[in-house]
């Protein structure tokens, strides 16, 4: 059953290949559908994968084969609220190793170009405290990081 709202992703002939990869890395995702084209368009022929459906994190997502025309920016992206360290690093070292790239305070970007911020909860319970001190203190640790120390991050709640 097609969900009442999915989120539609643009892939140069790789969806399948993402589809597959977020499947295999994150909880709460699948592979649950892969339709192929029933006749030419711009970028693929008959019987090319066109779309594929999938969950990343139980969102529902379809990732289109729609060519090279759009490509992806940080001005979308996934964030995936981590428990502890070893979530942090498993999810962050398999999106960068996997021809990733770092960017800044949690977020990297996939080899397919989607976004992705890695927040450990504990930063995200920081930044939003009604503390003001020690929301300052967590953020302006955080603007210091690339993937997210979570130790650090302890440190400037405590002062």
């Amino acid at each position: 059953m097609l969900a009442k709202n999915t989120v539609c992703l643009w892939y140069d002939g790789t969806a399948l290949d993402a589809a597959t990869f977020y499947a295999a890395t994150f909880p709460d995702s699948a592979v649950t559908a892969v339709h192929h084209a029933p006749g030419d368009f711009p970028s693929g022929k008959q019987g090319d994968v066109l779309t594929v459906d999938f969950t990343v994190a139980g969102i529902a997502c379809i990732g289109l084969n729609g060519g090279p025309a759009f490509k992806h920016s940080e001005a979308f992206s996934f964030q995936i609220a981590t428990d502890d360290q070893a979530e942090t690093d498993r999810l962050w070292n398999a999106i960068v190793g996997n021809g990733g790239q770092e960017s800044a305070c949690g977020w990297c970007r996939d080899k397919w170009g989607i976004s992705w911020q890695i927040t450990p909860r504990i930063l995200s319970q920081a930044v939003t405290s009604k503390d003001p001190a020690l929301a300052k203190r967590a953020f302006e640790a955080m603007m210091t990081m690339r993937k997210i120390d979570v130790a650090a991050i302890e440190a400037a709640i405590k002062g």
